[in-house]
């Protein structure tokens, strides 16, 4: 995350200091019209990176945590981002969860409240390191 807020802060530094004028200059000599091309290529630029780093990546993590909530099933080991650990008992029509946390004792939940990454982890095969 810190490399992509330094890509940023360049970026915006090429953007401020692209209109500016040297010194002496008034900004309206021959030499000068082709900058305001160049701060349309670093405003797009910026927009690509924004893109890159904060949009594609945000809608890829919701289209994924869709899909675990849709494929939830009965008999399923689930953490809650609560922190609540649990076994799917019953799955109900109304977005909801029926999870047995202990023997005999149940409780309702929201389908949106179960951690897709603490979830894949309790789930992950253990791997033994034979030495």
């Amino acid at each position: 995350m810190k490399s992509i807020t330094s890509y940023l802060t360049a970026i915006l530094a090429l953007i401020f200091f692209s209109g500016c004028v040297p010194p002496g200059g008034d900004g309206k000599s021959s030499g000068s019209s082709g900058m305001g091309g160049f701060q349309f290529i670093f405003l797009g630029l910026m927009i690509l990176v924004f893109w890159m780093f904060f949009i594609r990546p945000q809608a890829k993590k919701a289209k994924n945590q869709k899909t675990f909530i849709q494929n939830l099933g009965k008999g399923d080991k689930i953490v809650t981002i609560a922190g609540i650990h649990g076994t799917i008992n019953k799955v109900n029509d109304d977005g909801t969860l029926q999870i047995e946390i202990s023997p005999g004792s149940y409780i309702k939940i929201e389908k949106s409240a179960i951690s897709m990454d603490w979830t894949a982890a309790l789930n992950k095969p253990v791997v033994v390191d034979k030495k």
